[in-house]
């Protein structure tokens, strides 16, 4: 699986090996579950072996053993991994690093890969002092491009250069969309996080803002697929769903828990739409 990823002969035993000590790890606590992997990221944060590349290994190893609890338990430890230290920069080349270190103080910046779980207990405090400080327009303001190293999102701009209107635009989105799906389904991947299944296919086929967008006048909603789309279908409990839906590696462990979280923070996600449309509007009009 490694060499079929290309990676480097020189990196090859000591990722084997990183695999190897997960595997007795696991074994010697009696169970391969997120929990697991989880308690394995932390002792890597203890010894300074953290690193994006070991957390990578490790997700590759959930998906090698086809073990998704592992897979995912991983992706989560690297989801957003530079969010934190991005508004940590933010902050300090807008407002000062005095003003920064005030809104940081007693908290510092999340080591890297920690657990899902712990995500929440650093960010949420840094937000809710910043709206307090700053009130809501400039918090907003402050996070609403994202947090996130964002791609350029080229193939969204071919699509949308290739059309003649915004609605064919959101037609060839949707099935670019759909096709994705399909083809985890019929090759039995995840998408990211998610199992894809007849249901799943169904749910996102029938709604009209979710993997595309809906135009109303010079507006398009956009819906966004739920995390764990599976899961969510088949939850009744309001918590939990909610939880299911929700993608923010810095938000979703709070929700189940029931720790606050500050509504204001929920923008950050919309630079995932936005970052598309600036691409786009660099462009002629539609």
């Amino acid at each position: 699986m490694l060499e079929g990823r290309k990676v480097p002969a020189e990196k090859m035993d000591s990722a084997l090996a990183l695999a190897e000590r997960f595997e007795q790890f696991a074994e010697q606590t009696g169970e391969f579950s997120a929990e697991t992997a989880w308690a394995f990221s932390k002792l890597l944060i203890t010894e300074g072996q953290n690193s994006e590349e070991n957390l990578i290994t490790l997700a590759r190893y959930g998906l090698f053993t086809k073990n998704n609890a592992i897979f995912i338990a991983f992706l989560e430890s690297l989801d957003g991994g530079e969010a934190q230290e991005n508004l940590y920069k933010r902050i300090g080349e807008k407002y000062g690093e005095a003003f920064r270190d005030e809104m940081f103080a007693g908290l510092g910046i999340a080591p890297f890969g920690i657990p899902t779980p712990e995500k929440p207990r650093y960010m949420q405090p840094v937000i809710e002092r910043l709206e307090k400080a700053l009130g809501p327009e400039a918090c907003r303001a402050l996070i609403s491009d994202s947090l996130r190293d964002l791609p350029d999102y080229a193939w969204e701009r071919e699509i949308y250069q290739s059309c003649a209107s915004v609605d064919e635009y959101l037609v060839k989105k949707k099935q670019k969309f759909m096709e994705q799906m399909e083809t985890c389904q019929r090759e039995g991947r995840l998408f990211f996080a998610r199992e894809v299944t007849d249901e799943v296919l169904e749910f996102i086929r029938n709604e009209p803002e979710m993997g595309g967008g809906a135009r109303v006048g010079n507006i398009v909603y956009e819906t966004k697929i739920p995390f764990l789309t599976k899961k969510y279908l088949a939850e009744t409990d309001p918590t939990l769903k909610r939880y299911y839906y929700c993608h923010c590696p810095w938000a979703r462990a709070a929700v189940k828990s029931g720790e606050k979280v500050a509504p204001i923070f929920c923008n950050c996600s919309a630079g995932f739409h936005k970052n598309p449309g600036k691409a786009r509007s660099a462009k002629k009009s539609r």
